[in-house]
């Protein structure tokens, strides 16, 4: 769950980047430029961070302000969980990313799994949308919501990606080392228990 001060900051951002897209005079403009201003301050003043590298990944964006997407693949094989090794931290992870601009959700997912792991897969399922802030990850700078979609393998074979070091699968009880912004234990235990019932619905939130 996020710090109160981290989900202020965000909000502040928020508002400051919707008014700066809609807003045609000067003064209301100089005023939503503070507010950004202000919630980059926040976050450096608590973090270790410099404003510079805030403003650059946090408060960059123009446009009406909305949550970035990240899809992951739920690949399953012989009572099992596809899992990529992150070439950045050494940690697993279900195959996946931020959703690119012209692809579906599932597309992303098929496209991923090629990318990192090798395998050629058909989406099956929607398995859950979830909002980051309500799940056991570490507090992030954007407001994220996961999108997990069970996939099923047609082809392809092991292989290692340009971010990933490793591919393999796991049981439910034998997980590795997880690379926790990206999945947490909960998740993975529910992607297991989606897969074993195909009558579940998707969980959201």
């Amino acid at each position: 769950m996020e710090h109160k001060w981290l989900e202020w900051a965000k909000q502040l951002q928020s508002i400051a980047q919707s008014g700066l897209a809609y807003s045609t005079d000067e003064f209301d403009i100089e005023r939503f430029k503070l507010i950004r201003n202000i919630s980059v301050e926040m976050i450096a003043e608590k973090s270790d961070i410099s404003e510079e590298k805030v403003s650059e990944i946090f408060a960059s964006e123009t446009g009406y302000a909305t949550p970035k997407v990240d899809v992951r693949s739920v690949v399953f094989n012989d009572n099992q969980i596809l899992m990529v090794k992150e070439k950045k931290n050494g940690y697993w992870s279900l195959p996946g990313g931020w959703a690119d601009i012209g692809l579906t959700a599932s597309e992303v997912a098929v496209q991923e799994v090629k990318e990192e792991a090798g395998f050629d897969v058909v989406p099956k399922k929607l398995l859950a949308v979830l909002d980051m802030k309500c799940h056991s990850h570490p507090p992030s700078l954007h407001h994220i919501y996961k999108i997990f979609i069970q996939c099923e393998i047609v082809g392809g074979e092991p292989t290692k990606g340009m971010e990933t070091s490793a591919v393999e699968f796991f049981d439910e009880h034998r997980l590795p080392p997880l690379s926790i912004s990206r999945n947490t234990e909960p998740q993975i235990k529910m992607s297991f228990k989606k897969w074993r019932d195909a009558n579940e619905d998707a969980d959201f939130d």
